[in-house]
């Protein structure tokens, strides 16, 4: 199997902790040189260090603003082509979808499609020239099957699947794939803070809600963003050159729809 990505240079969003930095490992480990984009300079760097190879470097900016996302992408390409976008960040604050604030949504859509959508426009003229490259935006399972108290980021991430699925059908002639990984209940400091938001709501320990979603899972276990990681690092390489357009789930077998 050819998983070989030497001589591939990756821009990892979200990835100074948590899936971002997991996926960033995997790459590195396969050879690519990797982009760390995050708001938080000081844990960049020291996400930087804890990567196999060299040659890794970070880009600073906050997805709350596009342009500034843009702007650090741009400064990005122009030391060097971006073979492979990882696009990954934050989900939005949980909460139900009929009591949440018109800008909620606005806020959700523009850290979420619309940043997506700069890094894209940015990095796409090095991979038509390099003759290809990979996309792989990091969802939700909610995309097959919604999340109770998430409404906005049920219905953000439904957004994203299908911008990714259209861009998949338009630049497969240049030979770019587009693919979405859809994780599960994994141990990072999201799954952490939706813990400890519904025990405070409910009064159950943040534990026993961890073990509770531990339990509706079929291998009865949380993730480990490791192998969240592992199934971006594959759909990047030289085995998934025909794998594109797709929703992976990587959730030990939670969701429920086909």
């Amino acid at each position: 199997m050819q998983l070989d990505l030497h001589g591939k240079h990756a821009l990892v969003c979200g990835a100074s902790q948590g899936i971002g930095l997991a996926a960033a490992r995997e790459l590195a480990t396969l050879g690519a040189r990797c982009t760390l984009m995050a708001r938080n300079e000081e844990r960049l760097h020291a996400a930087v260090q804890s990567l196999p190879g060299d040659g890794h470097g970070v880009a600073v900016a906050d997805f709350s603003d596009p342009d500034a996302v843009a702007a650090a992408a741009a400064t990005v390409v122009a030391g060097a082509p971006v073979d492979l976008l990882i696009n990954n960040t934050g989900g939005p604050p949980g909460g139900p979808a009929h009591a949440a604030d018109p800008e909620a949504y606005l806020a959700a859509f523009s850290q979420h499609l619309i940043c997506n959508q700069r890094l894209v426009q940015t990095v796409l003229p090095g991979m038509r020239a390099a003759g290809g490259g990979r996309i792989v935006n990091v969802i939700s399972t909610s995309v097959k099957q919604p999340l109770d108290g998430l409404g906005v980021s049920n219905t953000v991430r439904g957004a994203v699947a299908n911008w990714a699925k259209t861009l998949a059908n338009e630049l497969g002639p240049d030979g770019i794939t587009v693919n979405n990984v859809l994780p599960g209940a994994t141990r990072t400091a999201r799954l952490d803070q939706i813990a400890e938001a519904k025990s405070a709501k409910t009064g159950v320990p943040a534990r026993d809600v961890l073990e509770g979603m531990a339990q509706a899972v079929p291998l009865k276990r949380l993730g480990e963003a490791h192998e969240i990681g592992a199934a971006i690092a594959f759909l990047c390489s030289p085995a998934a050159a025909y794998i594109s357009g797709i929703n992976l789930p990587v959730d030990g077998g939670r969701t429920r729809s086909l």
